[in-house]
């Protein structure tokens, strides 16, 4: 019989192994967390008349994941997000965070489980400042927004000017939201969905409106804060170019079903996917390893 080499060094007794490197370890942590369920749909669907909006649609989120829910218009995006989100009852399925039932919830209360969303026409307050616009929401969170003492505008100035500095606002904290460009009020629309502490944020066509580079500036951005916080994160987006470079995994849906589901490449070459919303699908290739 073949025998096998002894590795052991017999003047130590002892045997020497590979040692992991730091290196591979916060891979072997990252893929640990993307494994790890946040939310789970199953058989979601909703209906307006005769009009199925969304019908039969099931899928999966995991911790450290940016997963892109695409579509042409009238899909069904915006139904999918609304229900996830609490603003409209389902016809029918299952929407599970972290193990609990959250279907047909209202929408604070899905809130205070820990969704956040972002929309398509940013929500700030154009009269207030960049900061007091994050402050509001740590006041939510804290559950003093109508606390007489002290005044709301000494308390959490330091947490929302960390949140500030993360997205690259602390500079502009100081002006009232309805002064700054537009790219920028999306920004600050992002560190007040992170001041919320969320496990899941939906992000409903985060760079619309957006020039090339804030798109990516944005997207870069949230896919690091993704990474650094383990959030899941699902959006919406029309910039395939966004989509393609960014999202690990793809949910593409056409007259509210769910027709292809996978990695951007295998979304990218999948046949019906082509011929009712990418075209060719040449022109959307990786730009960027992340």
């Amino acid at each position: 019989m073949p025998t096998v080499p002894n590795t052991t060094h017999e003047s130590s007794g002892t045997s020497h192994q590979p040692r992991a490197t730091n290196h591979d370890s916060r891979i072997t942590n990252h893929e640990s967390r993307l494994t790890e369920s946040l939310l789970s749909v199953r058989g979601l669907s909703k209906a307006f008349g005769g009009v199925h909006a969304v019908q039969d649609v099931s899928f999966d989120l995991g911790r450290g994941q940016l997963l892109a829910l695409i579509g042409p218009n009238g899909a069904g995006k915006s139904t999918c997000f609304n229900m996830l989100n609490g603003q409209l009852q389902p016809d029918a399925g299952s929407i599970v965070l972290e193990g609990v039932d959250i279907t047909g919830r209202p929408p604070r209360e899905v809130w205070q489980r820990g969704v956040g969303r972002t929309f398509q026409i940013t929500a700030t307050y154009g009269s207030m400042t960049v900061r007091e616009n994050v402050q509001m929401v740590l006041l939510s969170r804290a559950r003093r927004l109508f606390s007489v003492w002290p005044r709301a505008s000494n308390l959490y100035c330091d947490e929302a000017m960390n949140l500030l500095s993360r997205v690259g606002m602390a500079d502009q904290a100081e002006r009232p939201c309805g002064l700054l460009a537009y790219g920028d009020v999306k920004r600050v629309e992002l560190a007040m969905a992170l001041a919320h502490a969320p496990k899941l944020l939906l992000m409903d066509e985060p760079t619309a409106g957006m020039a090339p580079k804030e798109r990516n500036d944005l997207m870069a951005l949230t896919a690091e804060l993704t990474r650094e916080r383990n959030l899941g994160v699902l959006f919406t987006e029309h910039s395939m170019d966004v989509v393609f470079t960014y999202a690990q995994q793809l949910l593409v849906l056409s007259r509210g079903l769910l027709i292809a589901k996978g990695s951007p490449a295998e979304v990218r070459d999948n046949e019906e996917v082509q011929r009712v919303y990418l075209g060719t699908g040449a022109t959307f290739r990786p730009r960027a390893v992340l």
